[in-house]
């Protein structure tokens, strides 16, 4: 099993926070990659940034039928986050997830 870790700048995301923001948390969920091809790279970032972070798996991939877990670490409440993954034949795959209600992210064939 695969450990990858997003530590993203939270500075933008604590500016915007209200009075009635809940606590900062860290999340983790299990990243299933049911497709036949490689992710070579993974990016995560909070919803309302415009930029993505580094590429959490670095020198790392994650083989077809391989799972992980994904920890977002970055002292934020924020739970709307964007998903952008690489895979080993050139495509990328966007998705937006409410990180905070779930538990396992399954990356599957279209």
């Amino acid at each position: 099993m695969t450990t990858l870790r997003a530590a993203l700048a939270t500075g933008t995301v604590l500016g915007l926070l209200g009075a009635t923001a809940a606590p900062a948390q860290d999340v983790a969920y299990t990243l299933v990659n049911d497709t036949a091809l490689t992710v070579m790279e993974f990016y995560t970032s909070p919803a309302n940034e415009e930029m993505w972070g580094d590429d959490i798996l670095g020198s790392a991939v994650i083989a077809p039928g391989e799972t992980g877990t994904v920890t977002i670490a970055d002292g934020s409440d924020q739970c709307a986050y964007d998903l952008r993954f690489v895979f080993d034949d050139g495509s990328e795959y966007t998705d937006s997830q409410d990180i905070c209600a779930m538990d396992t992210y399954t990356l599957q064939q279209n």
